[in-house]
């Protein structure tokens, strides 16, 4: 297996846009692309995320004809689908084809266009993603699947929603400045606490916003990424596992066994532990998920995410700052892009070129979740 690096990144910004599905990941695609230096003739193939496309706007062949939209050739070009980790699986995919030696330049991209659509049909279309022999037919949404979470965790940890509604508070003091991110407005708890209830204890900014955008990045060998960047950056690890696919299934509603899993084995290949990563892009759709991503994946013992975070050891300055970029909750979930806009954050981090940079971080990780903890993805990206 050979080494592989990150030689180029593109993101659209999100939020509201008039461009199609289409249009949006070419955009992306397009800027990876000549961040890294190089052609579309010279890309060898393509993995794309994408959750929703075909339901919300009849468009199927979205690999296709945004590989088509960008001039590549007769390349291998494959959508691949795990709801919500989309992305990060397409990462995994490009990653493993430069690795094994069977490219040498890959793309992995992510897009998702939702805004176009009702609420009630964004909200049909995301369920598609819990069982629909169980879960779906008594009408489970994630809102009130994360809304059990929220309750659960309280209740077995004696602390205060107002705790956790700080993590929204955070996300937007990080998306202020970043031009990518939809939600830029700061809140306060107060404002959270007398926002519109969307599934008790979550309220409105507990929830990451409908969004339409795309992200992407090119890959190839590390002993060729100088060629073509000044700043390349290494994966050291890229891992996937399975969870449940049904409530019913999960032993705890406050911990998700598949990104447990798939930590374990992304800190055992990178040869480093928890307290090695630098900076974090964790998957909080809603606030409660970051602080149990949080405690999964090793920054924090079971209990104390949430103290942690209100205390600040989360915030940019922090002990482990977590979504600098404003995470889904201030950037947007547009749910296939979303594992392809983590890495981009990251790599900018480790670039030493993000709008709110850490200080001199070497070592990022991006964890990307799909369904009911159904699917999950995590990355470890080193600078060179």
């Amino acid at each position: 297996m050979r080494d592989v690096a990150i030689i180029g990144i593109g993101s659209t910004n999100f939020g509201k846009n008039q461009k199609g599905i289409i249009e949006l990941g070419v955009e992306a695609c397009n800027k990876a692309i000549a961040d890294a230096g190089i052609g579309a003739n010279e890309i060898q193939c393509l993995y794309l995320g994408n959750f929703i496309g075909e339901v919300l706007t009849g468009q199927a062949i979205i690999a296709a004809m945004v590989a088509k939209g960008i001039g590549l050739g007769p390349v291998p070009v494959t959508k691949v689908e795990g709801a919500c980790a989309s992305g990060g699986i397409a990462l995994r995919q490009a990653f493993l084809a430069v690795a094994t030696g069977e490219v040498d330049l890959a793309l992995a991209a992510g897009t998702e266009k939702m805004s176009a659509a009702s609420t009630s049909k964004i909200t049909s279309a995301l369920a598609g993603a819990f069982d629909q022999n169980l879960d779906g037919k008594v009408g489970t949404t994630f809102p009130g699947f994360f809304a059990l979470c929220f309750n659960a965790y309280m209740q077995k940890y004696g602390v205060s929603e107002k705790y956790i509604h700080q993590i929204a508070v955070k996300s937007r003091e990080n998306a202020v400045k970043n031009p990518v991110c939809y939600l830029r407005k700061p809140t306060t708890v107060d404002d959270i606490m007398l926002s519109y209830p969307v599934a008790e204890p979550l309220h409105m900014a507990d929830c990451c916003p409908i969004s339409d955008g795309a992200a992407a990045v090119v890959l190839c060998p590390v002993e060729m990424a100088k060629e073509y960047s000044k700043k390349p950056v290494k994966i050291l690890s890229v891992t996937q596992t399975l969870g449940t696919t049904r409530i019913s299934d999960m032993p705890d509603m406050i911990r998700f066994d598949a990104t447990i899993r798939a930590a374990q084995k992304a800190y055992k290949q990178a040869g480093i532990n928890a307290e090695d990563v630098d900076v974090a892009e964790l998957h909080d759709c809603f606030t409660i998920a970051e602080v149990i991503d949080s405690e999964d994946l090793g920054f924090f013992k079971k209990g104390e995410g949430a103290l942690a975070a209100a205390d600040g050891e989360t915030k940019i300055t922090g002990r482990i700052p977590i979504n600098p970029s404003g995470g889904l909750l201030s950037r947007g979930h547009p749910v296939g892009a979303t594992g392809l806009a983590q890495v981009y954050e990251i790599v900018k981090q480790l670039r030493g070129e993000a709008v709110n940079q850490v200080p001199n971080p070497e070592i990022g990780l991006t964890h990307n979740l799909g369904g009911p903890a159904a699917v999950c993805t995590v990355s470890i990206l080193q600078k060179i």
